[in-house]
């Protein structure tokens, strides 16, 4: 069997196959579950897990994440769809204790052997962090598709949300943007390989840490970015906290080597769907950054607020794993707009 490559099935790479905002708001309408007395939280507000009390002060977290192919290289796309899916347990400051894996495969368009490579990058993320993949299922599907349901536990004090940003705190970012636009290189076949090599680092950098930080009482609001850009899941995090974020676009950390993609507009197709979905509550004023906020990323940094107190230790603990973080802008009271790029 003659290989094909994967991102030639793949209509939207990763993350950034999501369903865009406007559509998966009309689908969830009166679909939406909130709360009873062992879900702590249901689907209301757009948080990356749901929440059961096993009482005792300890919760349960649950999400589900898979997507098609958004590298050729079957092992990244396995490590990178599993990352992405325990990253959810991350960013509400858990642990995850136990995966199981979905998949699909084109069997008579794709070899066994390449399955076996997705499988195992998602087998080799989960063994690195502890997790072990327990099962799954798998079906014989037309389009590739991997990720991981993932269980999770996390104290009911270290429990972190989209509602908790309070104004005045400073908002970070730990993980550079432009895979979204690397992956569309690489699709279209415009990437270098040093391009399609930094895709594959960040693409499977964990964020394990956010478990870590979970337990400072500093730290806010937290969540990770994903397919609806940074423009997106801080507008989540605004609207849930009933406050604005004001970003500085200078600050905002960008993978050196998606620089000259982003100045030619080399951007997956759901950047701009991302835009039309919250330009109407978005003020952007310098262009320049456009590609940045609006970019979906896959296995994306965690994006959260803290105060200004805590900037210390945060960082001593970024550094403590010879990680970088950066502060990308504050907390502000509710403005007209909900997020404000400078």
């Amino acid at each position: 069997m003659s290989e094909i490559k994967l991102l030639s099935l793949s209509k939207g790479s990763g993350c950034g196959c999501k369903i865009q905002p406007a559509i998966l708001e009309t689908l969830l309408e009166g679909l939406r579950f909130g709360q009873n007395d062992k879900i702590v939280i249901g689907n209301t507000g757009n948080d990356d897990c749901s929440v059961y009390d096993l009482g005792n002060d300890l919760y349960l977290l649950q999400t589900v994440d898979f997507f098609t192919p958004l590298v050729n290289d079957a092992s990244i796309f396995g490590a990178a769809a599993a990352a992405n899916a325990l990253s959810d347990i991350y960013a509400m400051g858990g642990k995850p204790i136990m995966a199981n894996a979905i998949f699909s495969w084109p069997i008579d368009e794709l070899s066994l052997d390449l399955a076996k490579q997705v499988l195992q990058g998602g087998v080799d993320m989960c063994n690195s962090l502890n997790v072990p993949l327990a099962g799954g299922h798998s079906i014989n599907g037309k389009d590739p598709l991997f990720g991981l349901s993932v269980t999770g536990l996390v104290q009911k004090q270290h429990l972190k949300t989209n509602a908790m940003a309070k104004p005045g705190q400073i908002v970070f970012l730990t993980k550079p943007l432009g895979i979204g636009i690397l992956s569309a290189a690489q699709k279209r076949e415009l990437s270098t390989p040093e391009q399609d090599a930094a895709l594959h680092f960040w693409l499977t950098q964990n964020n394990s840490i956010g478990a870590e930080l979970a337990l400072f009482n500093e730290v806010g609001a937290m969540t990770d970015v994903t397919g609806f850009g940074l423009l997106g899941h801080a507008m989540e995090l605004a609207n849930a906290s009933n406050c604005s974020l004001e970003m500085e676009g200078i600050n905002l950390p960008k993978i050196e080597e998606a620089k000259n993609l982003a100045a030619q507009y080399v951007l997956p197709d759901n950047a701009m769907r991302n835009w039309n979905s919250y330009e109407n509550n978005t003020v952007l004023n310098n262009p320049e950054f456009f590609p940045w906020v609006v970019d979906p990323q896959t296995n994306g940094g965690l994006l959260f607020t803290a105060d200004e107190s805590a900037l210390t230790a945060i960082k001593t603990l970024f550094e403590k794993y010879k990680k970088e973080v950066y502060a990308i802008g504050k907390v502000l009271e509710r403005q007209e707009k909900a997020v404000l790029i400078n």
